[in-house]
């Protein structure tokens, strides 16, 4: 972990905004930093909750099918009878897309980090999110891998950053971990956890920063286990998954549910951990090297464990 060391300026300004408490209802307007898998879900979540929304990336590109999700996934909601009309009208309205992230950030009172999984990228952010944000505004990272505590000595306010960490896809997926690093303030724990509420969520509270958090810490076991299957030629993709449930009741098989991810996700991942263990364990299996050499990601780009092209 990286030491927290503040200087007097900080510590200052951090005394400024003890004093200064925020509450659940101070939050109204939310900036979505990244509109790739993760973040166009997230951003649209919260709009259609009543948050104003602000999506933003430096790919124009991933902006606009962010945007095209929206228009395509709110009328579709309406047609499906899951929401009115007007509520779609309201929820389109609540988000925008933008990439310049001054512009995103400056009003935010929550800000939700859901770039890639690449620690000096986050870093970067959070640098320019405590610049860009207002003093009182929460940041939080939705990585699943990396803990704030490695993040957050960038900012002039490491009480006010944290994980929150959504799973995919997250317009569906109900939980939530909200972690709360040594560093984190009870007061920033509580309104995270409260706006997951607030966005119909069921979150957990993770007392101590320990990495992949609950359920991915359980999903990795059982991911290393069905990898090493694979590769020993125990049993095939599709059996493995039929076996999990068939006979533990789980939605989906592993190998179905890293299409859904995303393999390019769990590589890179693996490759960061062990750029910063040095384990060669942490390296990830050589099937998930061929499918990400390959660019078979998984649903995105129309094949991975399974074959998508037809869909």
């Amino acid at each position: 972990m990286i030491a927290l060391t503040i200087s007097a300026d900080k510590a200052e300004k951090l005394l400024k905004q003890k004093e200064e408490k925020m509450k659940i209802d101070d939050v109204k307007n939310i900036c979505v930093v990244g509109a790739g898998n993760m973040g166009h879900q997230i951003s649209l979540l919260c709009a259609i909750h009543g948050y104003k929304t602000t999506c933003t990336d430096i790919s124009e590109e991933m902006l606009k099918k962010a945007e095209n999700f929206a228009d395509t996934y709110l009328p579709g909601r309406v047609a499906k009878g899951k929401m009115t009309e007007e509520q779609a009208k309201e929820a389109r309205a609540n988000i925008t897309f933008v990439s310049d992230l001054e512009e995103a950030a400056r009003d935010a009172d929550f800000v939700i980090e859901a770039a890639v999984e690449v620690l000096d990228v986050k870093r970067r952010i959070f640098a320019d999110l405590d610049r860009i944000a207002p003093d009182h505004a929460i940041l939080a990272t939705n990585s699943s891998a990396l803990v704030s505590s490695l993040i957050a000595d960038v900012t002039n306010r490491p009480s006010k950053v944290l994980n929150t960490h959504y799973f995919n896809p997250a317009l569906v997926m109900k939980l939530v971990e909200v972690v709360k690093g040594p560093h984190v303030s009870d007061e920033t724990a509580e309104i995270a956890y409260q706006l997951c509420e607030k966005l119909d969520k069921v979150p957990v509270l993770i007392k101590k920063e320990v990495e992949g958090f609950l359920l991915n810490r359980i999903f990795r076991a059982i991911s290393r286990e069905a990898q090493w299957m694979l590769e020993m030629g125990v049993a095939s993709v599709e059996d493995i998954d039929k076996a999990c449930v068939y006979g533990a009741g789980h939605p989906m098989g592993p190998f179905r549910l890293n299409d859904l991810t995303g393999i390019d996700l769990t590589y890179t991942m693996a490759m960061e951990k062990f750029r910063a263990t040095g384990d060669r364990a942490e390296l990830p299996s050589p099937s998930v090297v061929e499918k990400y050499v390959l660019g078979h990601y998984g649903e995105k780009t129309g094949k991975g464990w399974y074959d998508y092209s037809e869909k």
